[in-house]
């Protein structure tokens, strides 16, 4: 049996900056998911949500030979690209719609709310803040639970924990992110 050692994101991001495709794979598999529904979320349209998680993906392989960690997770880093790719989708969009004539326009979707992308980035900051407030446990079970969609059961394998730890642990986790994040949303 292959025993697997836990890494920190800096741990992992100073890896793969030294050219560790095996620790890049590991921080993409921890954070596609979230990075993928935030594209999704703003962008509004599944191929095109893939298309930027693909290139947040792209470029932070690219920079993560410069980047100095701050804090504990890599995420708030790949969700500022992420917005950033996203709005250059939308600018690529409108472009295109400038170029087609009324006919061939009638089919495209109208242009993203602005306001919604907004309240969305926002309420995405405040969960990673609010996570990041957590526990390192507490954060990995958030992360395989919430983000990699990981049963109860198959979070506490990978953890070394019971299962009742991680149904508890992620009770209280739900909880106070929704304590921390629910206040501001008026």
């Amino acid at each position: 049996m292959v025993e697997t050692i836990a890494r920190t994101d800096a741990e992992l991001v100073e890896a793969a900056a030294a050219g560790s495709e095996h620790a890049f794979r590991a921080l993409y598999r921890a954070y596609v998911r979230p990075v993928y529904w935030l594209a999704h979320g703003l962008l509004r349209d599944p191929s095109d949500a893939e298309d930027v998680t693909q290139e947040t993906f792209l470029v932070a392989w690219r920079k993560l030979p410069g980047l100095e960690l701050a804090g504990d997770s890599l995420l708030p880093w790949l969700v500022t690209i992420c917005r950033f790719q996203s709005a250059n989708r939308i600018r690529r969009r409108q472009r295109e719609r400038q170029h087609t004539t009324d006919d061939d326009a009638s089919d495209l979707p109208d242009t993203v709310d602005v306001e919604r992308q907004v309240v969305q980035a926002d309420l995405v900051e405040r969960i990673v803040g609010a996570v990041g407030t957590l526990s390192a446990l507490d954060q990995d079970i958030f992360r395989l639970c919430a983000g990699e969609g990981y049963a109860y059961q198959a979070a506490a394998d990978h953890l070394g924990v019971s299962h009742g730890t991680v149904r508890n642990r992620l009770s209280r986790i739900r909880a106070h992110v929704r304590s921390t994040v629910e206040p501001e949303e008026s």
